[in-house]
Formats: C-alpha cells, sequence, structure tokens
C-alpha cells in the first residue's frame, strides 16, 4: 500500500475481451470518462443561463473562452480563430485529467506516457496536416529558415526536421514526467506519515504543501501544454 509507484497500476474494473484483443474498461477509462463529463457538465450548467451578469461558475468559463481566445491570438493571429474549438477542447482535456489525479482514489491519466504521447500525436499530426493541406509542398519550407545561405541548407534542414518530428516525444514526456514525479513524491511523503504514527505531523505538512503545488503544477502544465499548440500551429499557418 506504500508503494509510491501502484498508484500509476492500470487495473481493470470490467473485463472485456473480444476475439482476442483485450478492450477492458480500466480505472485509466474511467478517468478519461469522467474527464469528458465533468467538461461538459461545466460547461452546460455554467452556460445555462447565459445572464448578462453572470454567477461564480459562468463568469469561469467566460474567463477561460478569453484566456484560450487571447493565446490564440497573442501566438497565431486572426487566422487562428477557427482552431479555437481544437485548442479550447486539448486545454481543458489536459486541465481535468490533471485535477482528476488530486482527488483520492482517483487515476491520473495523463502520468502515463502513452496517453500524453497520444494526445500530442493528435496536435502533432492535426498541425501537420493543415500546414501541408494549406501550402502544399512550400509546407517544406519549414525546415529551411529564410535568409539561411545555401551551402547551409544540407546541415540544417535535417537538424530543423528532427527538431520538428521530436515535438511529439518532448510535448508528451514533459507532461508525463511532470504529472509522475510530482505524485510520486505525494505517495512518498504520505508513506512516511504512516510509517511516523503520530510524529508524522512533518511529512503531513510537507504533504499538504505539496499538494497545492501540484495543482499549480496541474493547471501551469495544461496551459504550456495549450501554448506550444498554439506555437506548432503558428508554424503550419504561417510558416518561417
Amino acid at each position: 500500500m506504500l508503494d509510491p509507484l501502484h498508484q500509476f497500476v492500470i487495473q481493470p474494473i470490467f473485463k472485456i475481451n473480444v476475439v482476442g484483443f483485450d478492450l477492458s474498461f480500466t480505472n485509466s477509462s474511467l478517468a478519461v470518462v469522467s474527464a469528458v463529463v465533468l467538461i461538459c457538465a461545466l460547461f452546460s450548467f455554467g452556460l445555462r443561463n447565459k445572464s448578462l451578469i453572470p454567477d461564480r461558475l459562468q463568469a469561469f468559463v467566460e474567463e477561460t473562452y478569453l484566456l484560450i481566445a487571447g493565446l490564440i491570438d497573442n501566438n497565431v493571429g486572426t487566422q487562428g480563430r477557427q482552431y479555437f474549438p481544437f485548442v479550447f477542447s486539448i486545454f481543458f482535456f489536459v486541465l481535468f485529467g490533471n485535477l482528476l489525479g488530486m482527488v483520492p482514489y482517483m487515476f491520473t491519466f495523463t502520468s502515463h506516457i502513452i496517453a500524453t504521447f497520444t494526445l500530442a500525436m493528435v496536435v502533432f499530426l492535426f498541425v501537420t496536416i493543415l500546414g501541408i493541406v494549406k501550402h502544399g509542398f512550400r509546407f517544406l519550407s519549414l525546415f529551411a529558415p529564410k535568409g539561411l545561405p545555401t551551402f547551409l541548407l544540407p546541415a540544417v534542414v535535417p537538424i530543423e526536421m528532427i527538431s520538428y518530428l521530436a515535438r511529439p516525444i518532448s510535448l508528451a514526456i514533459r507532461l508525463f514526467a511532470n504529472m509522475m514525479a510530482g505524485h510520486t513524491m505525494m505517495k512518498v511523503f504520505a508513506g512516511f506519515a504512516a510509517m511516523f504514527g503520530v510524529y508524522g505531523f512533518i511529512p503531513i505538512g510537507v504533504n499538504v504543501i505539496l499538494t497545492g503545488f501540484e495543482i499549480i503544477i496541474a493547471i501551469i502544465q495544461a496551459y504550456v501544454f495549450t501554448i506550444l499548440t498554439c506555437v506548432y500551429l503558428n508554424d503550419a499557418i504561417h510558416l518561417h
């Protein structure tokens, strides 16, 4: 029970096997479904009245709308506004995935590299396909910065391509590593508190601080993931 890594184990809730494929509904699946349901509930209740003078929930929804709209305008420009639903969905899915892990007995699916890599690949493929559709073969100019001398192209183009292809990896690892490290530290200090019994007030205090810190990290990581999505979107639309 004190194993700090046990919290990341995926366990089946309902075992489902279809022609040899394991399609079991797991604790990770439950967390993903819960995140989607909570996001839908947030906007359903937050926008049900659409009052001129908003209540706290409506104000929160409107402020997050303005936050993401501002990120797109600042990093992509007005041409990026049509992709607002995609960026907005990415932000809230990552945010709720991070914050759900702070609820006792809930699973943090963003602490698994396969989940964060899938999200990163969705972003990567979306902006890449968008860039190819929008610019055609001119999209390849993204790997050759303007003003670069011709004799440097053989050295710079491979570096730029590797950097571009590494985007989903860095995007996935950044989110996964931060969430996994934070939850592991919290579990370690919780174990110390259990071991020390009545004298465990020090690790309990540290864990309280870590909990607040981890909530901040959860929000920041969703924000960073969204900013990088906007940056990649800007590259696909405007190239260099």
